[in-house]
Order: structure tokens, then C-alpha cells, then sequence
């Protein structure tokens, strides 16, 4: 960690301890852009796991920030609602008028059906037919980078890997596919001046060119016969093929930051983690078969979604507290994976951990992440090629975060390769 890094990191730990519990705002984009959220949750886990902020930029929520806490709250669906309507999966409300449900945002039995449209695309079939490709494709990215010099690993690999990917998954121009990215981060991005958006009423501009552009997909989709991308399968599905544009553009930005951020963040966090724990980057160099359960790792390490949100439909008790019907709850995943109740020496990077799929970063119950297997083929293959290719990828500097409680990622992060 470099001086700046570790006096950041002294200082969050100094505010964590002496700030009152009933101040702390957690999910404060501030503290994940200058990753010093670290100290907070751990005090509210040893403290006050289960803890009421009253007031902040995104109104007032609650914290579950145990493991087994968030575990019963993820899979209780009859009292924890995910429905777009009563603001959805994030921390951050939308107005009311820009609500748009897709299934990650709806309650069974919707969220059932038109799951299970788009499904078949991460079969385990399907997922056999795409490892080839995946794999060609992750190649290619790596044969193409200079040796020995330094550049920004997360436009050059993390992003473009996945982007292929995605645009393989939507069948969408192939030589636009940057498109997908772009509109990736604005639908994430908090509107601020001089961010990515700077007022809602732009993000929502660019938002209704991505559904005019898959709009006019649709429209070829869903006159030619059905075929396996996602689009014919939402355009044909019994469930999806009557949808408002509004729901098709929730489902389509569901499955493009489902498919773009979780899996990019991951590639440029394990990067990362490897160099931040040299002992473990030795031990996959000496020992390539650990791949399988060094993804699981940085998947848990990662956790590139930081958090999941609900709303209660009922009074309920969670964790010796009363949350009231109406109350925003918000499964903080990134601490229950460093919660040492349930997982192990939490703060160490293990690549040979005896239980490496104990994590939270893909969620639980029936909104369980659609793609985990593939977010996971596509980490493993990446892994393999690049140590076919490479003896080291150096981290030559600090990466620049996102600014965002929600996804946990990387804007850029410097590296030099060194060749085998």
C-alpha cells in the first residue's frame, strides 16, 4: 500500500472509532471512491450490526452488515421486496416517474417468468459452447499488449473483455460493443458536476438512446425466428414479449451491468489483490490447478456490488431490531464478506481457501446472480491465458476507484507486464 493509501487508511480507522454510531453514513460514495468504508463496517459489525442511518444525501436506511443477517434477509422475498416501484435494488432512490421494473427489480411470481426467459443463455450447455470463444477472444486482448510498458489494464483488458462478451450475449454490433460500456457506467453513475452524468435529466437522455437502440433490435429480433441472444429470447418469450419499453429498457440495463461490472471490477481486482499479497501471486505461479478456487476469492474479495437493497412490507425483527414497513434495508454484501463470524481469517487473500464459494458477492435466495457461472468461466479462462503469457502484471500505481456505494470497481488501474 503506498504513504497516501495508508494514511487515508489510518485516518478512516480514527473517524470510524470516534465518530458516534448514530452518524455514521456507510454507504457514503466518498468512502468507496477512497476505499476507507473498510473500518466502518467493521465497527458496525462488532457494534451495532443492524444499524439505522437517519438522515443522508439518499434519506434514511438500514444496515445489516452480518453475514447470516443478510443471509435472512435475501431470502426472505415475502417480507424484503425488490419491486422497482418501492424504489428498487439500490440505496439511491429514483423518482417515481423513472422507476423501470426488469426482473431483479420485481417479486415473484413476474420475477419468476421472465427470469427464466433470459436463463437459458448461461446454461451450463450454453456455457460450453462459449468457453472456445472466450477464451480465443481473451488471447487475442493479451497477445495485443505491450510488454514492459506501463497501461491502464482496465480499458485494455477488463473492459474489453467483457464487452465482447456482452455484445456476443446481446448479439449487437460487434465494432459498437463500447456502446454497452458506456451505457454500463451511466446507469450506475450518481448525476454530479463534472461526473459522467452531471444531471438526472441527462442520464436519462443517454439512457433513451440505449432504447432506441435496442429498440431497433428488437424490432429485427422479433421478426425472424427466435434465436439464442438475449434479445430474441426476451423479443419471443411468453413473459417478456409484451413488455412496456420501459421494462425492456430495466431488463436490458439489468443484463448489461449484470454482465459488464461484476465481471470487469473482478478482473482488475484480482489484478490487484494478487499484487497487494505477493505470498498468494508465488503460490498460483507455482501451482496454476488453484485458478477455480483463486476466483471464487476475488469474487468474495472483490464483492464489485457493494450492496443490494429492500423494502420492508411488513413490521419485522432482524437482528434484535425492529424494521418498520416501508423502511429501506440495505444488505451491505461487501462486509458481510469480511464477516469473521462466518468466514475465516475475512481480511486475508487466501487463493487455496478450504471453502472459497462461502461468499456473498452473487447474493442469495431467487435474485441469486443469473450469470455467476459465467462471470466465473470468464475470470477462470482470463487467469489460465495470462499466466500461458506473462511471469507478472505489476501494479504500477494506486487505482483510480468508482465513485459509488453501489458498484464497487475501477476507473483505471496502471500495470506493466513482464513476459514469461
Amino acid at each position: 500500500m503506498a504513504d497516501g493509501a495508508m494514511k487515508l487508511a489510518d485516518e478512516a480507522r480514527a473517524r470510524a472509532y470516534s465518530m458516534p454510531l448514530d452518524e455514521f453514513h456507510p454507504g457514503d460514495p466518498e468512502l468507496f471512491r477512497t476505499d476507507t468504508h473498510w473500518p466502518f463496517f467493521e465497527r458496525l459489525r462488532r457494534e451495532d450490526p443492524v444499524h439505522w442511518c437517519r438522515d443522508s444525501e439518499f434519506g434514511p436506511y438500514w444496515s445489516v452488515t452480518r453475514y447470516n443477517d443478510i443471509m435472512a434477509v435475501d431470502t426472505n422475498h415475502q417480507v424484503f421486496s425488490s419491486a422497482a416501484a418501492l424504489g428498487g435494488i439500490t440505496i439511491r432512490d429514483v423518482r417515481p416517474d423513472l422507476r423501470r421494473p426488469s426482473f431483479i427489480a420485481m417479486d415473484p411470481p413476474r420475477h419468476d417468468v421472465q427470469r427464466k426467459t433470459v436463463s437459458p443463455v448461461v446454461s451450463p450447455a450454453n456455457l460450453q459452447v462459449l468457453e472456445p470463444l472466450i477464451r480465443e477472444r481473451a488471447g487475442r486482448i493479451l497477445d495485443a499488449l505491450p510488454v514492459g510498458e506501463t497501461f491502464d489494464w482496465v480499458d485494455a483488458v477488463s473492459i474489453e473483455l467483457t464487452t465482447q462478451m456482452l455484445a456476443t450475449l446481446f448479439d449487437y454490433p460487434f465494432e459498437r460493443r463500447r456502446e454497452l460500456t458506456h451505457w454500463s457506467d451511466v446507469a450506475t453513475a450518481i448525476p454530479m458536476p463534472g461526473g459522467l452524468v452531471e444531471t438526472e435529466d441527462a442520464k436519462q437522455a443517454e439512457l433513451m438512446e440505449c432504447l432506441a437502440s435496442f429498440t431497433e433490435l428488437w424490432n429485427q429480433r422479433v421478426n425472424a425466428p427466435p434465436a439464442g441472444d438475449l434479445i430474441s429470447m426476451l423479443a419471443h418469450g411468453e413473459a417478456t414479449r409484451n413488455m412496456t419499453p420501459d421494462e425492456y429498457l430495466g431488463n436490458v440495463i439489468l443484463l448489461i451491468v449484470g454482465g459488464n461490472d461484476t465481471t470487469r471490477n473482478s478482473i482488475s481486482g484480482g489484478v490487484l489483490a494478487l499484487n497487494q499479497n505477493p505470498d498468494q501471486y508465488g503460490k498460483l505461479r507455482a501451482n496454476p490447478a488453484l485458478i477455480p478456487s483463486m476466483v471464487s476469492e476475488i469474487i468474495r474479495w472483490q464483492t464489485p456490488l457493494a450492496h443490494m437493497r429492500r423494502t420492508a412490507l411488513e413490521d419485522v425483527e432482524v437482528g434484535g431490531k425492529t424494521i418498520k414497513k416501508g423502511d429501506k434495508v440495505v444488505m451491505w454484501y461487501v462486509s458481510g464478506n469480511r464477516d469473521d463470524d462466518v468466514i475465516a481469517e475475512p481480511n486475508r487473500f487466501i487463493i487455496d481457501r478450504e471453502r472459497p464459494r462461502q461468499h456473498l458477492s452473487f447474493g442469495f435466495g431467487i435474485h441469486r446472480c443469473v450469470g455467476n457461472r459465467l462471470a466465473e468461466l470468464q475470470l477462470k479462462i482470463v487467469w489460465e491465458e495470462i499466466l500461458k503469457r506473462f511471469s507478472f502484471v505489476e501494479v504500477m500505481g494506486e487505482p483510480r476507484r468508482v465513485r459509488s456505494s453501489f458498484v464497487k470497481g475501477y476507473e483505471t488501474l496502471p500495470v506493466r507486464l513482464h513476459a514469461r
